[in-house]
This record gives C-alpha cells, sequence and structure tokens, in this order.
C-alpha cells in the first residue's frame, strides 16, 4: 500500500492537484483547509515510501509562512464589529479575525502540503512523458524540458569543478561574500560557455536520431492509465468533497 501515490500516473495526479488548489481557494473557513490539510498527510503516511526528515526540513519555511499569516492577520487585521473573544497585551481579537487567520494558515499548510506531495512522489521524466501521451503536450516542449531537467546536475558538477580548477590554480578565494559575487563571473563565463556547447551536441544527437517534434503515434515507454489512478482520483474526489462538507457543517 504505500507505493499508490508514487505509482500513480503523473498526470492524473497532476489534474487531482490542481483541482484541488482551485476548488480549496474557493472555501473561506478554517475547517475545509484543515480537514483537507490532515487527509493528505494521513494518505502520504500509508500510501507513500516518504523520506519524513526530507519531509519536515521542506515544510519548515511554509510552516513559519503559515505562523506568520496568522499572527499579522490578528495583530494587523482589519476592525470588525464582530464580538471580542480575547485580548492580549492590548491586542483585541474578534471572531472575525480569529477565523480569517485560522482560513489563511490551514490554506498555506494544506496547499504547501499538496504541491510537496507531488514533487515528492513524482518522477519528473514519467511526468513529462505523461504530459505528451495524456495530455498531450508538444514534443518539442517536453523534450526541452526533459533536457534542460537532465543538464541540472551537469551543471552544478560542472560549476564544481571549475571552481576546483580555479582553486589548484592559485585562485585567491576572498573571506567577504561581497568580494565573492562580484568575482563569480570567472566561474559563471566558463561554465555558461560549457553550457552552450553542451546544449549545441544535445540538439545535434536529436536530430541526427530522427527527432522533428512532430506528435508521436508510439513511445518507448510508455505511460498509461491503470486501474489503480481510477481509484486514487476517486479517494482524491471523495477526501476534497468530504473536506468540503465538513468545513461547511463545522462553520454554521
Amino acid at each position: 500500500m504505500q507505493h499508490l501515490l508514487h505509482d500513480m500516473n503523473p498526470s492524473v495526479k497532476f489534474v487531482l492537484v490542481t483541482g484541488s488548489m482551485l476548488t480549496l481557494a474557493f472555501f473561506f473557513n478554517p475547517w475545509t483547509p484543515a480537514i483537507f490539510w490532515l487527509a493528505i498527510v494521513f494518505m502520504q503516511i500509508f500510501l507513500s515510501r516518504m523520506d519524513w526528515k526530507l519531509w519536515c526540513l521542506m515544510m519548515l519555511p511554509f510552516t513559519l509562512g503559515s505562523f506568520g499569516y496568522l499572527w499579522t492577520t490578528l495583530v494587523f487585521g482589519a476592525h470588525d464589529n464582530s464580538e471580542v473573544i480575547w485580548t492580549v497585551a492590548g491586542i483585541s481579537v474578534t471572531e472575525e479575525q480569529w477565523q480569517h487567520a485560522l482560513s489563511l494558515s490551514f490554506r498555506v499548510m494544506a496547499l504547501s502540503t499538496l504541491s510537496l506531495m507531488f514533487a515528492m512522489t513524482t518522477d519528473p521524466v514519467k511526468f513529462v512523458m505523461s504530459l505528451m501521451q495524456q495530455l498531450k503536450l508538444s514534443p518539442k516542449l517536453a523534450y526541452s524540458v526533459m533536457v534542460s531537467y537532465r543538464f541540472l546536475p551537469v551543471l552544478i558538477d560542472e560549476f564544481i569543478q571549475i571552481q576546483q580548477a580555479q582553486r589548484l590554480r592559485g585562485v585567491i578565494v576572498e573571506k567577504h561574500w561581497w568580494q565573492r559575487l562580484s568575482n563569480m563571473r570567472r566561474l559563471l563565463l566558463p561554465m555558461l560557455a560549457g553550457a552552450v556547447r553542451k546544449a549545441e551536441r544535445a540538439a545535434f544527437a536529436m536530430e541526427a536520431r530522427g527527432f522533428t517534434g512532430a506528435p508521436r503515434t508510439e513511445f518507448f515507454h510508455p505511460v498509461t492509465v491503470t486501474r489503480t489512478d481510477i481509484l486514487m482520483a476517486v479517494l482524491f474526489f471523495m477526501v476534497l468533497v468530504g473536506s468540503c462538507a465538513g468545513g461547511i457543517l463545522l462553520s454554521r
């Protein structure tokens, strides 16, 4: 069971995540995003092989941002005529302010958790292939994105190699960050020149193998929609509808 989210068709998962985000944008009560957030966390616990240490590290800035929304809404929110529920250090918090603050805070947590779930359970190459096969994305755009993604680790390794080569040649490493930033061009210029050469070789290789950018009818690695995708889509839909219904009932 702890692999269903990883085995889902990326296009199906992308449509479900995007639809959930758009749906949550129309609900302003705090309970709908709160219930949805908890449901997504439980789905990741039971239906994924998540690296929870990395997950907690990635969620840390979103959690701080959520708390920032909560605090700033309570302190600097517009005053209204609703009932004051508590006062701290001369700051009066009304019921409506508290509802708005919780709504923004839980919405940040729900959307960030949903986005992180998609990013950490989806293979980027499989996602691009699925976009071409299921959502009919242009092969020119799809393969351009895939090649760019493949180039990122190569560029990082080349940046480190150029930096180490310059140190071996006696280039002095500046102590202050602004000096290192101003001398960054000594690293970026050769790295960009190498990137242009690699991109040109990749373009020649694709052209030599018959790539024209025309729509394809067959793929070497087909990505299909399976019964698991349908079941997970139904589960997502039930979670979303249940969260919306529960939020409406609890906010009355």
